[in-house]
């Protein structure tokens, strides 16, 4: 991988052109592998890579979280996954429910949620699902499959990727040269719905995936655009992801959510970027069933 890594970052600055070029990618984990192997300190001066929304724990809303600590003054078992617990709000944090004693737990996924159900038959149990299309997918899989405990709700929090990234071309505000495309939603729902991007508003994208000669390799297709004067839609993490994406993973979405706008911390409200369960699913809602519906603040504690 060391010679890899040198190839590539000798080819993006042989293809550098002669002023500052900015790359916006939009994923944590990108961010992580960014910051792990120093690929800043090693790129020409002139690249700036900086992150968009990418994080779905960072733009949850405060209210959303408000909403979980209500459910858990309730009595209910709330289970969500561990960098959620800490995540400030006017209201605490979930780590301050727990602390006057909220029964708060940590868990990976939607089958711990199941199994903690089914240990907990006398109490409700309720789990604070938050994330983008990689993890509403399994999610998605578990609701349309049904049989379910009965003791079992679902207190959603899922976002999507592409419409904020829309709205930050259409404010005018930023100035951006090229996308850098999450690896992990584009193999749910495909290299293809980035598309837009290189076709109405001329950026250059690229579907990248985690390890450092991945990202490179994702960050070289864009550099090789801009010097050439295209836009278009790259795949350079073919290996896992396809133009359509996973056909199941999509169907079950579908039939478990239905698209609806949503409010994004420290952005606002998008249209049309955030999954609410259908209402075919209502007695396994949480906002149902504990009577919560709290309303978006219009401004949000600065931590």
């Amino acid at each position: 991988m060391r010679e890899k890594i040198k190839n590539l970052i000798s080819l993006i600055s042989d293809l550098m052109p002669d002023r500052r070029i900015k790359i916006m990618h939009v994923c944590g984990s990108h961010e992580h592998t960014v910051q792990r192997w120093g690929i800043r300190s090693i790129l020409p001066e002139n690249i700036e890579i900086f992150a968009g929304p990418g994080c779905p724990v960072c733009v949850c809303p405060a209210h959303e979280v408000a909403e979980a600590i209500e459910i858990a003054k309730k009595g209910a078992i709330v289970v969500t996954y561990g960098d959620m617990i800490r995540v400030p709000t006017q209201y605490g944090s979930l780590h301050d429910a727990a602390a006057t004693g909220a029964d708060i737990k940590i868990i990976y996924g939607p089958i711990d949620a199941v199994k903690i159900a089914k240990e907990n038959p006398g109490k409700e149990v309720v789990f604070f699902s938050v994330g983008f299309e990689t993890t509403v997918a399994p999610l998605a899989g578990l609701i349309a499959a049904g049989n379910l405990p009965e003791n079992l709700s679902f207190l959603t929090s899922h976002r999507l990727t592409p419409p904020a990234m829309k709205l930050l071309l259409d404010t005018g505000d930023v100035q951006i040269d090229g996308f850098i495309a999450p690896g992990h939603v584009s193999v749910i729902i495909g290299s293809d719905a980035w598309g837009i991007f290189p076709e109405a508003y001329r950026i250059p994208v690229a579907v990248a995936g985690f390890e450092p000669d991945q990202f490179l390799l994702g960050l070289f297709s864009i550099i090789r655009q801009i010097r050439r004067g295209e836009a278009r839609l790259d795949n350079a993490y073919p290996s896992v992801v396809r133009p359509h994406g996973n056909p199941l993973a999509l169907k079950a979405i579908d039939r478990a959510f239905e698209v609806e706008s949503t409010w994004w911390r420290g952005i606002g409200e998008i249209p049309k970027s955030g999954l609410l369960l259908r209402t075919d699913f209502s007695e396994i809602n949480a906002r149902s069933r504990f009577g919560v519906n709290k309303s978006p603040e219009q401004k949000d504690l600065p931590a």
